[in-house]
């Protein structure tokens, strides 16, 4: 969403790092130039207006134009600026002792409430909650049908009602969750195409209805400074306590979220990026600067990778794997992680620079569709025995995948270095019971390639010390 925001940014630094010291007309130059890509961004100008006049103030310091490197100096200061004006710090849905909590969500139609409603069940429902989710669109064609496809995806409870009265639908659904154990209740409230009275006030009777412990706004970012108007209008009315930002995949300038809580005071809780169930994610200021000034997010790589793999592989894989005893199983396995962490174009993307290496065309996302292709196109045998694959084999290979003989050879080629790789890496082994070495009791750990041999627990327990 912010990729001409950070090309135009990078532009500014890439210009300043030519210069070995900073003169009072270099930073003026390269405050135009900031408030003129942020306006372009669709930032809400006064927004845009405190931002250049704070961060023009911060860079005429001595410590900025007499240092060493005064570019880099530059670069921090605007961090912090985009930083504090995209929140500063995390804001947190803090659930209560209370059963069961009740989270209200509110919205204009089309900016993706019902499925955000769905992907927030999903995402407590991973930290260990029972959350129902409660339909009280009683307008929109299909909205509680939608709700109840949604939550069977997921395998979180629907509550419909009579699919008449949205406030007494709520209440009923509230006593739905303290009747069946329930901890959390997501109520998904009917949205408009534009804020008016009758809008507020059946969202005003809802809150007055169940007293929800948060009430989250749904906005649309690709909608712009619209979004922000709309978002101001609900915190007068109804006085929602953070946003969840959707479509953050599109490809819309984003000045939105850059707005927003400037605008408003009010925090953006969590973004969405994508139509899987899992792609709610917290929102982290830092994390989104870091990634608008094209230096990356490693540590939400890191998350991601331990939360898909908190778990050690099982023994008997683990130590195949150890010994380089890698079969073309085994290997499908490894890139079905990849794909499911986003695609290699997600996880290059975390990395500083990786932005532009997928606009430069460098990562082929369609690598590991073709890969699976060819793998099932193995019989069996093959696949537990990669040395049977002859010349004639993988012809008949890559017929039956639809591919050339050379993508079957590069594939094994990959393969093959591979297990190189493997064989390089020093397992871990953990004692686990009794026996000697090598036997039942005991089981190897496997190590991330590229990570000294780490594994993904190791990765947890180091995100975990970044965390206190």
């Amino acid at each position: 969403m912010f990729d001409n925001l950070s090309d135009r940014l990078q532009g500014v630094f890439s210009n300043l790092r030519g210069k070995g010291r900073l003169t009072e007309a270099d930073i003026d130059a390269a405050m135009r130039d900031i408030r003129m890509a942020l306006l372009e961004a669709d930032v809400n100008f006064k927004v845009v207006k405190t931002f250049v006049a704070n961060a023009k103030l911060r860079c005429l310091t001595a410590d900025v134009l007499d240092s060493l490197t005064p570019a880099q100096n530059v670069i921090k200061v605007v961090l912090d600026e985009l930083t504090r004006l995209l929140g500063e710090s995390d804001a947190k849905l803090v659930l209560s002792n209370r059963m069961p909590n009740v989270i209200m969500l509110v919205g204009l139609q089309g900016s993706g409430k019902t499925t955000a409603a769905s992907k927030l069940a999903y995402l407590l429902k991973q930290k260990g909650h029972s959350p129902v989710l409660v339909a009280c669109d009683v307008y929109r064609p299909a909205a509680a049908d939608q709700l109840e496809t949604l939550g069977g995806e997921i395998g979180v409870k629907v509550y419909r009602g009579d699919g008449k009265d949205p406030v007494a639908i709520a209440s009923e659904g509230v006593r739905f969750a303290i009747d069946n154990l329930r901890d959390v209740v997501i109520v998904d409230t009917a949205g408009r195409l534009h804020v008016d009275e009758e809008m507020m006030q059946e969202a005003q009777a809802i809150k007055s209805a169940v007293t929800p412990d948060a009430i989250l706004m749904v906005v649309d970012a690709m909608t712009g400074q619209d979004a922000v108007n709309v978002a101001s209008a609900f915190a007068e009315k109804v006085d929602f306590d953070g946003v969840i930002m959707s479509k953050m995949d599109g490809d819309a300038r984003g000045g939105g979220a850059l707005s927003l809580k400037q605008v408003t005071g009010k925090p953006i809780m969590f973004i969405s990026a994508g139509e899987k169930p899992d792609s709610l994610e917290e929102f982290h200021p830092d994390r989104m600067a870091k990634r608008i000034l094209g230096m990356g997010d490693v540590v939400s790589f890191v998350e991601q990778a331990a939360k898909l793999k908190a778990e050690e592989v099982e023994a008997q894989t683990a130590e195949r794997m150890a010994k380089a005893q890698l079969n073309l199983n085994d290997f499908l396995e490894m890139k079905k992680q990849v794909k499911k962490m986003g695609g290699v174009g997600k996880l290059l993307s975390a990395l500083p620079g990786g932005d532009k290496a997928m606009a430069s065309g460098q990562v082929d996302e369609s690598a590991l569709d073709r890969m699976e292709a060819i793998i099932f196109s193995m019989t069996e045998q093959e696949r537990q025995k990669p040395e049977l694959l002859n010349g004639s084999r993988r012809a008949r290979i890559a017929r039956g995948a639809g591919v050339s003989v050379q993508d079957v050879n590069m594939l094994m080629k990959q393969f093959n270095e591979t297990k190189k790789m493997m064989r390089k890496m020093m397992p871990v082994v953990e004692g686990g019971g009794k026996g000697k070495k090598g036997k039942k009791g005991r089981r190897a750990r496997l190590g991330i390639p590229g990570m000294g041999g780490m594994s993904m627990a190791d990765l947890k327990k180091i995100q975990d010390m970044m965390d206190k």
